[in-house]
């Protein structure tokens, strides 16, 4: 016999003693379990019979009779439901009226001085005229183009215009005289393009090149030299721009 058959059969023996001893407890547990029988009989009961007393004791004095019209007692009185408080208005306090006058006065400040602002350009602009009527037809120093500057500005002043020979761009300004030219120490042809930044006063506080025709660091650095004297008239805030430098042999 293999050790496998012989574990099967001790598992087999070990099975059937353990159901066998559940079975006998179980009915150890029954046998406790089960009542004795009672005895078999009718139990009687003897009941004296009492005269008839209206459910009352003969000795005991009758409680007295209740009229029939009695009136009911009052219905408790319902509750009624509360009614929801209606929210006070928002009554304006001082305080939130004088906020209400301080945006106001606020407001209308910042107002007045964007009146006052537009009001110096267009007089900025207006002296530029006048200088240009004065010193429009100066030979050279006419500026022709679209928005055209004469020794001032002329016509359409804003946004771009030439002077000189040479041009400029720059988004809602204006240019103030002419347009400064690089000292004539030169001996290149071609172009140069400088990238101006402008501050609110109209004066060039950067500039750097940008492109162009013309590599000689010479003839550059002349252009950037001239690019940072140009004088334009004022604006908002700090802007970026160009000036085009056309040089030309002697």
């Amino acid at each position: 016999m293999t050790k496998k058959t012989e574990r099967h059969i001790w598992a087999a023996v070990g099975t059937f003693l353990f159901m066998l001893l559940v079975f006998l407890l179980l009915w150890l547990i029954r046998l406790s379990a089960v009542v004795p029988e009672q005895e078999e009989g009718i139990e009687l009961a003897f009941v004296e019979e009492m005269p008839d007393t209206g459910g009352y004791p003969s000795d005991a004095p009758n409680p007295s009779p209740v009229p029939e019209d009695a009136p009911a007692a009052p219905a408790a009185p319902a509750v009624s439901q509360p009614t929801p408080a209606t929210p006070p208005e928002h009554i304006v306090s001082e305080e939130e009226t004088l906020a209400i006058e301080r945006a106001r006065k606020e407001k209308e400040e910042r107002e007045a001085a964007e009146r006052a602002r537009k009001q110096k350009e267009a007089e900025a602009i207006a002296k530029a005229n006048a200088m240009s009527s004065l010193f429009g037809n100066t030979g050279n120093n006419a500026q022709t183009g679209s928005g055209s500057q004469g020794n001032g500005q002329k016509g359409n002043p804003v946004g771009h215009g030439s002077s000189g020979g040479n041009s400029w761009n720059l988004s809602g300004r204006g240019i103030k005289g002419t347009l400064p030219k690089p000292a004539n120490t030169f001996n290149q042809e071609g172009r140069v393009i400088i990238e101006i930044r402008v501050n609110a006063a109209g004066n060039v506080i950067a500039a750097t090149h940008k492109g162009g025709t013309i590599s000689d660091k010479q003839t550059i650095q002349l252009a950037l030299d001239a690019a940072r004297k140009a004088k334009f008239t004022e604006g908002d805030h700090d802007q970026i721009g160009t000036i085009t430098y056309n040089f030309k042999f002697n």
